[in-house]
């Protein structure tokens, strides 16, 4: 095996999140796949670069020499990128999942001015698989809660991605307003089923191949509570239903429409919304750009909906990565009273 830039990136995430683990997370692979990959790489250079401990990783005698210039060699790499994205002119091409808010295009590219910036909506697997192509250069998805958890991976041979989070999305329970339990507070998860048997509730669930789908099955269960009227292939087509048709659904807050009501299911699901990018398709500074604003347009529109933005801060320990967007919490504690013995006194 001959190496290649790719592989001195999956090196150097390994070292510096000094764990294998680490480094999966930070790459979205697999922790199998990533080990896989680095025993190549070590036969393909003659020898471990990394001592593995229960602590994590520490490079050995030829890592150490290595490791550096592997580093060297990204580092270059990025710049050579950078440069030709300048010197092109051409566009950053970002994908999102279920639909792309016009003012979110709008703030990316006020955040980027030199920097053309196109955006197209298209499912999970098509916007990962889009970015580890090139056709895009990075995309808003969300981390399927499966058991085995992660931004769905691609094969060893593929080019390895940066992630962040974004946020983490707690699901709710849409329904029309005026329903009755749009004046609930909340629901627990393990009431929906039983609240659907007695109140005969009708609902409308994810297609098969939707990737909703697996969030509903672990907050609903495998079998179908109460009537289903309707499969949709998307979070908007959701809650037309809901508005049009007085059916529920389960929902992210951020996939709701004016005209429905959402309700916080305590014990239910979160979803994660990731950012994904192509690494040596974007100067250094410009996935920090694009994290920094997505999260602060989230924020931006978890403010045009009182409730959401309320439950965001009564729980922003739950929110930690929307960091400096967050409202700062309010000092209660009591303050000492002037007196104005002790100031005559002074006098």
């Amino acid at each position: 095996m001959e190496l290649e830039l790719r592989h001195a990136r999956v090196v150097v995430t390994i070292g510096t999140a000094g764990s294998i683990s680490a480094g999966a997370q930070e790459l979205g692979l697999p922790q199998p796949s990533l080990t896989a990959q680095l025993r190549r790489i070590e036969r393909a250079v003659g020898g471990d670069l990394f001592v593995r401990s229960r602590s994590g990783v520490t490079p050995t005698e030829l890592g150490a020499r290595l490791v550096p210039l592997l580093a060297d060699l990204v580092r270059r790499a990025d710049e050579v990128m950078a440069e030709a994205l300048a010197a092109s002119g051409g566009p950053l091409r970002l994908g999102c999942t279920e639909w792309t808010p016009p003012a979110l295009r709008d703030a990316l590219q006020a955040a980027l001015p030199d920097t053309a910036v196109q955006t197209r909506t298209l499912n999970p697997e098509a916007a990962v698989e889009a970015v580890r192509r090139g056709a895009l250069a990075a995309a808003l998805v969300p981390r399927v809660p499966e058991p085995a958890g992660g931004v769905p991976g691609g094969d060893d041979d593929e080019p390895a991605l940066g992630r962040a989070l974004i946020v983490r999305e707690p699901v709710w329970l849409a329904v029309p307003h005026g329903h009755p339990l749009s004046a609930r507070t909340s629901v627990g998860a393990d009431e929906l089923t039983e609240l659907t048997d007695h109140a005969g509730l009708a609902w409308v669930r994810s297609s098969q191949d939707h990737w909703f789908r697996a969030v509903e099955r672990r907050v609903l269960g495998g079998s179908a509570p109460g009537r289903v009227l309707h499969h949709v292939n998307s979070h908007q087509e959701a809650m037309n239903w809901v508005r049009d048709m007085e059916v529920v659904a389960l929902t992210t807050p951020s996939g709701a429409l004016p005209g429905v009501s959402l309700v916080p299911v305590t014990g239910g699901e979160r979803v994660d919304l990731v950012l994904l990018w192509r690494g040596n398709a974007l100067p250094r500074e410009t996935p920090r750009t694009l994290v920094d604003t997505v999260r602060a347009y989230y924020c931006d529109y978890a403010r045009s909906r009182p409730a959401y933005w309320s439950w965001i801060r009564d729980h922003r320990g739950e929110f930690g990565e929307l960091g400096r967007h967050l409202p700062q919490p309010v000092d209660t504690s009591p303050r000492p009273e002037f007196s104005t013995r002790s100031a005559a006194t002074q006098r």
